[in-house]
């Protein structure tokens, strides 16, 4: 697909996060404009404190802006009430996080049924039939009935990659997915994520691994809240 044809799934026009503090306002996001295609594997890099997971917190309206404008897969999320939030997200984003965030008493299986369960999808046979569908995607069918706790690092990440899909998301939002793996298993985190950007999933992740943003489509560069490259015109650096 052209970059012509893409449709925008993120766009940020002067978006502004400021929270109150002890010493006074902070400004998290300082007039942060962005556009993020259908399709596109991105990375975010920078310091700490440059605005990374801030601006994953708008996007992923955990967070709203002070001001400006954030559309997500066409939402405009200043718009959204705070009820209709938990759907909007649980259809149109997957969350991955760094430490996984598997129910520990619920098995693998079950973790990745969840998010349909809240968002009332298909039967309970569909349900299962599709979660197990995408533990086999991610090479995990043999998991299906353990625990959490008693599969690996890069299994329980694999297995939080499937939970992001189970309701068919156009969007996953990985907050440093491979920080706490080994390098082969990060390795194979990372050709799923490109494997999805082929199949038309847009994959944003915040990354400290330089290395691993400069293999990316594109990667998006933050300072003190602003975006200083937006990694179309060339590589990033963390």
């Amino acid at each position: 697909m052209s970059e012509e044809a893409r449709p925008a799934i993120i766009e940020l026009t002067d978006v502004v996060k400021e929270y109150r503090t002890d010493a006074g306002p902070f400004r998290a996001l300082d007039g942060v404009s962005l556009r993020i295609d259908a399709g596109e594997l991105v990375a975010i890099v920078g310091r700490s404190g440059s605005g990374k997971s801030t601006l994953l917190n708008i996007v992923t309206a955990i967070d709203r802006a002070t001001s400006g404008s954030v559309v997500v897969a066409g939402t405009e999320l200043g718009g959204l009430a705070e009820r209709q939030t938990p759907r909007w997200r649980g259809t149109t984003v997957g969350v991955i996080f760094q430490f996984f965030q598997l129910l520990p008493t619920l098995t693998i299986l079950e973790n990745v049924i969840l998010p349909m369960d809240f968002a009332g999808r298909g039967s309970a046979r569909e349900r299962r039939e599709r979660a197990l569908g995408l533990l086999e995607s991610v090479g995990l069918a043999d998991q299906a009935g353990k625990l959490p706790l008693s599969t690996s690092g890069g299994q329980q990440q694999r297995a939080a990659i499937a939970r992001a899909l189970a309701n068919d998301p156009p969007l996953l939002v990985a907050d440093e997915p491979t920080g706490n793996l080994d390098s082969a298993t990060a390795e194979a985190v990372f050709s799923l994520f490109r494997e999805l950007a082929a199949s038309g999933k847009t994959v944003v992740m915040v990354t400290h691994d330089s290395e691993l943003a400069n293999r990316t489509e594109r990667a998006i560069r933050m300072v003190d809240g602003r975006v200083v490259d937006d990694g179309r015109g060339g590589s990033a650096t963390a």
